[in-house]
């Protein structure tokens, strides 16, 4: 082949070469600032695969609003205290019982005073429901009674040197036909503690025995503060 056919050949090469390199930069001249990335599509308000920032974490309420059904304490007696003093230890108290007498919820119930004494020579807080037991002859269900607890007494209560408080035991006495059970002692623990106190039971106050019903006649309701 000669070299005067393979020059035109050439020539005619880079010419194309230069048009489509000319139509290139019209093209890119006639999209200035035009974007790389592709367009971000939103997903629907409410759903699709877009996903957000977590939602800032909010506290539990501990309680419900209201109260919910826990009942308020019972303002009988001296003013309560505010706190401060440590609770009564068993070896800061004596205990008595007091005279029976009706109570004013039934005809059948009476109410017994159980009696705290403050015997030291400092004040110490005495609130809440006491542990309570009635000992006595044996029995179907056992010589001794639990008693279930009220918890209707005052929120807090400080017994200076001296001073006492009360928490009443409410029986219900056998009706005519029932079986008779007559405790001989009370046994109980004051709030917070563990080592019991006792005192004798009187010997003509018997007790019908409700060991496993839903709702006894006979239970022992909160501490409250003495009278003024």
């Amino acid at each position: 082949m000669s070299h005067r056919k393979i020059r035109p050949n050439i020539a005619r090469f880079a010419q194309g070469i230069a048009a489509c390199a000319g139509v290139l930069a019209v093209v890119a001249c006639s999209n200035p600032g035009s974007p790389t990335a592709a367009p971000r599509t939103s997903a629907p308000v409410g759903g699709g695969v877009e996903t957000s920032a977590a939602p800032t974490a909010t506290s539990v309420p501990t309680s419900a609003p209201g109260g919910g059904t826990v009942k308020p304490p019972a303002t009988t007696g001296k003013q309560v205290g505010s706190g401060g003093n440590p609770r009564c230890a068993t070896a800061d108290l004596s205990l008595a019982l007091g005279s029976p007498k009706p109570s004013p919820n039934s005809p059948g119930q009476v109410d017994v005073p159980l009696t705290y004494k403050n015997t030291s020579s400092r004040t110490c807080a005495l609130y809440g429901v006491p542990g309570v037991d009635l000992n006595g002859p044996d029995d179907p269900n056992g010589p001794v009674y639990h008693l279930p607890r009220i918890d209707n007494g005052v929120k807090y209560n400080e017994v200076p040197a001296g001073s006492t408080a009360t928490a009443t035991i409410t029986i219900l006495k056998p009706s005519d036909g029932s079986a008779t059970w007559t405790p001989t002692r009370v046994t109980t623990i004051p709030p917070g503690q563990t080592q019991p106190l006792t005192a004798n039971w009187p010997s003509d106050l018997p007790v019908l025995r409700q060991d496993a019903a839903t709702h006894p006649g006979t239970y022992v309701n909160g501490i409250l503060a003495d009278p003024a």
